[in-house]
């Protein structure tokens, strides 16, 4: 795995080619203390998740998966609960999280796509919940792949495991973008400008919001926190710079402050 920074954007690529960026053991612990390691750091902004060579990514390596027969109950759990954590990791990480796709996202790959906040497909990517044509079935990933496209969608795709498409990918809101392979990283960077342009704190925040008002049920619970979190944001340094920035017809501060670092962008 490469950790490439540049300002406040950091790429994380996942550089096994050989096998198709397949995770096992060894990379799930390095993307995991990655993740946390970079949610530690106030200074980066977006991250942005790819892969090496012709495929994003095939999922869980088959071999690591077939080695599970010789662990016992508790040795397997544990395993898998790491493999768990690593989705939970990239899921909650405080910055926003875009999936760079290409080639095809397979099995735990999908995954991936769905654990991150924002995914941009090539045109010619193929993705699939490939679990069940391997006798297993895609657990750990359930979360955020139902989170994205709904138990509706997941019916169909989680028991056939069929292959689709980047835009039937698109149509069931696994992905947001779908575009030609050579405008994938242009398209990626519109979306980072566009990221950079709100207030650093904020862009967090609107994150968690997400994350806490999914959790709600009632009503009255909703409007508590959502009053709470406007309440706290509102009175805020970054807020009051940004409103005042909008009245006054200035720069936001957190773009001043960044603009030393434009070049590097």
């Amino acid at each position: 795995m490469e950790v490439r920074r540049s300002a406040d954007r950091v790429d994380v690529v996942l550089n096994r080619p050989q096998v198709r960026n397949a995770f096992d053991a060894v990379l799930i612990s390095e993307l995991t203390k990655t993740f946390a390691s970079l949610s530690a750091d106030p200074d980066v902004r977006v991250v942005v998740l790819s892969g090496e060579g012709k495929v994003f990514s095939a999922g869980a390596d088959v071999n690591w998966m077939k080695d599970s027969i010789d662990l016992t109950p508790e040795q397997n759990k544990e395993d898998a609960f790491r493999m768990s954590e690593m989705f939970r990791t990239i899921s909650e990480a405080p910055f926003p999280v875009i999936v760079r796709a290409h080639g095809a996202a397979i099995g735990g790959g999908t995954g991936l796509v769905c654990a991150g906040d924002i995914t941009v497909a090539a045109q010619s990517c193929v993705f699939s919940f490939s679990e069940v044509r391997l006798g297993i079935i895609p657990a750990v990933i359930s979360p955020y792949a139902i989170h994205k496209i709904g138990a509706g969608e997941a019916r169909r795709w989680f028991l056939t495991g069929e292959r689709f498409d980047a835009q039937t990918a698109h149509r069931i809101g696994m992905i947001h973008e779908v575009c030609d392979d050579d405008k994938l990283d242009e398209t990626i960077a519109h979306i980072i400008e566009a990221i950079l342009a709100g207030g650093p704190e904020a862009v967090s925040a609107a994150k968690s919001l997400i994350r806490e008002v999914d959790a709600l049920d009632s009503i009255e619970q909703l409007q508590s926190l959502t009053s709470l979190r406007i309440s706290e944001r509102r009175a805020t340094a970054e807020a009051q710079g940004g409103l005042s920035a909008f009245l006054e017809k200035t720069t936001p501060p957190w773009m001043t402050t960044g603009s030393d670092n434009a070049e590097e962008r």
